[in-house]
């Protein structure tokens, strides 16, 4: 025994010190070129034995009755699918995860849609590509065409359907797979949901600007090429174009109703009897805009469990306001995918893929929906406010209600729409909390190595990381000049100006503005505490304040001035204000050489701040009222999740004083 034990020794320390080279790869030159995923895919597949692969990602299961039928599938390579041999085969998924939530139910239900509806269409037309699927590729066809990813540093995102790009490019063919499926667990959170569509979102625009996309336009014949499109960045187009003619339509209405044309109009109209322009005008989005991303879900439902249970799952999702959901990713989508086109540099953002069912804090969702959801929701809120105040419709109040319907249904989903989806959302004790995090992480001072989780000023920064190129900031530029127009078309409104129509009223106006900043700098200004003047400044603070307050009693009450002037010139200036921000942060050198960054900064706080209690209000509203929490739980969840949220908040207990 001791002689065998002595030999199995001497043998392994002769293995150690002796390495046998099996494979050796040589990498040229940089050995990052991309994204790390696609990387890793394409050095992987060297090391892969045999003539087919699986690409399966971390979320995704198997089943040991589907890995029978394995056998079958591979059969396919040698089956007839057209003129050539298939080099991918499709396969289709089950989403396991759609009972948690709501928002898990709607995720699984859209994919169930496009996995099994949307994919055997596609496969059918011929352009099927590989959407991140577990589907099987042919192995020696693609290690001797690239790889199965496109490691590209530019466009790294959606690595998954560049490989059915270069596989169709390269005279491949591409199936789908109904007998056969795997498990794939969706995301459950709205923030997941978000980021894994924002993601997608700015890989579709970064393919709007890749060869492989062109080459597959010029090559397609005229119908594989419309379908092509609309079912990848087309699909994204739309949905951009969509949100945009919301806005054309809003300026447009917004415009006439500042220079009096829309009265003008509709009179001249009411005497010709051309009631067919009238109906022009009034033109009205009376179909809430998210309901049609749902509408091939709701075929899917009717082919696949009958017109019934297709109507009964309709209502429930809309029970659970599944269109203030599709209404918001509608956002998502547009801003990400908009922002790709401007300024490029979509990035691979982790979504994490946890089974996250917690509350999220309210200064989390603020970051992360301010600037894609609630500056946009805001700035539609104000072009109705402005509409409905100064506009004119022939049928009075009913058609400014049935005219903006649908735009203020889009302005609550935007503003809203992550805290009603949020787990105890409206909890009370909840609510103070979340109030305490976000006015620290307001007022943190930022700083070298301070995260943007922790400091207003550090997210600040970050926010503006993507504005680099010189193109980008003309483009910004130019966008960001149409918020002058409320300044413009307001002033003339103004009941003290008494329809003087010249540009020294205007001029006027922006002194106004300037008298302001002014004031804000005076109010906002903190000497040392070194210095004896902190008491001599909050003294003259003390009196520029009384003396505000009394210089406007006085407009009131000698001149023509009202107090609805001055809501009115508050919303002009807010606007203006916003716009100068937006300028300031594109041509941001410029701003630091003036020497004027800090106050920039400062009234880019207010602003937030500002926002955030707009928004912030009605959730405290809503969570003095405990059925309201209830409510939320058994809407969002099932019945075994709201009874465990119901029990945590017993367990947690209330914190006294507060």
């Amino acid at each position: 025994e001791n002689m065998k034990l002595l030999l199995l020794s001497s043998f392994l320390s002769f293995l150690l010190r002796h390495h046998l080279e099996i494979y050796s790869i040589k990498l040229p030159g940089n050995p990052k070129l991309g994204e790390g995923k696609p990387e890793n895919q394409n050095h992987a597949i060297i090391f892969t034995r045999g003539d087919a692969i699986q690409t399966i990602d971390m979320n995704q299961d198997n089943y040991l009755e589907e890995a029978m039928k394995v056998r079958n599938l591979l059969e396919e390579f040698r089956g007839n699918h057209g003129i050539r041999y298939p080099t991918i085969l499709g396969v289709r998924e089950h989403v396991f995860t759609g009972s948690v939530s709501s928002l898990a139910s709607f995720m699984s239900k859209q994919e169930t849609s496009f996995v099994t509806l949307g994919q055997r269409v596609l496969a059918y037309l011929k352009v099927r590509m590989h959407y991140g699927h577990p589907d099987v590729f042919d192995r020696i066809f693609h290690i001797t065409r690239g790889g199965i990813s496109k490691a590209s540093r530019v466009i790294n995102i959606s690595e998954d359907i560049y490989a059915g790009f270069n596989s169709t490019l390269r005279q491949g063919n591409i199936t789908h797979h109904e007998y056969i499926q795997v498990g794939k667990g969706r995301d459950v959170g709205l923030n997941q949901i978000a980021l894994f569509e924002g993601k997608v979102a700015g890989g579709n625009g970064e393919q709007v600007l890749s060869r492989d996309v062109y080459r597959l336009g010029q090559l397609f014949d005229f119908f594989r090429m419309l379908t092509f499109f609309y079912t990848t960045v087309g699909y994204y187009v739309c949905t951009m174009m969509t949100v945009l003619t919301v806005y054309i339509f809003l300026y447009g209405r917004v415009y006439l109703a500042l220079s009096g044309l829309d009265h003008s109009i509709s009179r001249q109209a009411r005497f010709l009897g051309n009631t067919a322009l009238d109906a022009a005008l009034n033109a009205q989005f009376l179909v809430q805009i998210g309901v049609f991303t749902a509408v091939p879900m709701i075929m899917g439902f009717i082919l696949e469990l009958g017109l019934m249970k297709a109507i009964f799952s309709f209502i429930t999702m809309q029970l659970q306001f599944c269109s203030v959901f599709f209404t918001f990713s509608l956002g998502t989508r547009t801003h990400y995918f908009g922002r790709t086109i401007l300024h490029g540099g979509a990035k691979y953002r982790a979504t994490g893929r946890g089974f996250v069912v917690r509350h999220i804090k309210f200064a989390d969702n603020y970051r992360l929906y301010s600037r894609s959801h609630f500056v946009k929701a805001l700035e539609v809120a104000l072009l109705l406010i402005v509409y409905i105040a100064y506009g004119y419709t022939k049928g009075g109040s009913s058609s400014f209600i049935l005219l903006t319907i649908s735009s203020w249904i889009m302005v609550i989903s935007w503003l809203f729409a992550p805290y009603i989806f949020n787990p105890s959302g409206f909890e009370w004790q909840k609510t103070v909390e979340d109030f305490d995090d976000w006015t620290n992480w307001l007022f943190y001072k930022g700083g070298v190595g301070v995260k943007g989780e922790n400091s207003w000023e550090s997210w600040w920064e970050e926010e503006q990381a993507h504005i680099q190129t010189f193109r980008g900031r003309i483009l910004e530029t130019i966008l960001s000049l149409r918020f002058l127009l409320f300044q413009y078309g307001i002033v003339y409104k103004l009941k003290i100006t008494a329809h003087n129509t010249s540009l020294a009223m205007y001029g006027f106006s922006w002194i106004v503005l300037l008298v302001m900043v002014l004031l804000f700098k005076l109010f906002t200004a903190t000497p040392r505490k070194s210095t004896a003047l902190p008491i001599f400044i909050r003294f003259l603070q003390g009196l520029l304040a009384i003396g505000i307050i009394a210089a406007i009693a006085c407009l009131i009450g000698f001149t023509d001035f009202t107090i609805a002037d001055l809501f009115a010139s508050a919303l002009a200036f807010l606007a203006t204000g916003w716009c100068i921000l937006c300028l300031a942060i594109t041509w941001k050198r410029v701003v630091k050489t003036l020497g004027l960054w800090d106050s920039v900064r400062e009234i880019s706080r207010m602003y937030d701040a500002g926002m955030g209690a707009v928004i912030f209000a009605p959730i405290v509203f809503f969570s003095w009222f405990p059925f309201v929490s209830t409510f939320q739980s058994r809407i969002l969840f099932n019945q075994a999740f709201s009874r465990g949220l119901e029990i945590s908040l017993i367990l947690a207990g209330n914190k006294a004083n507060q």
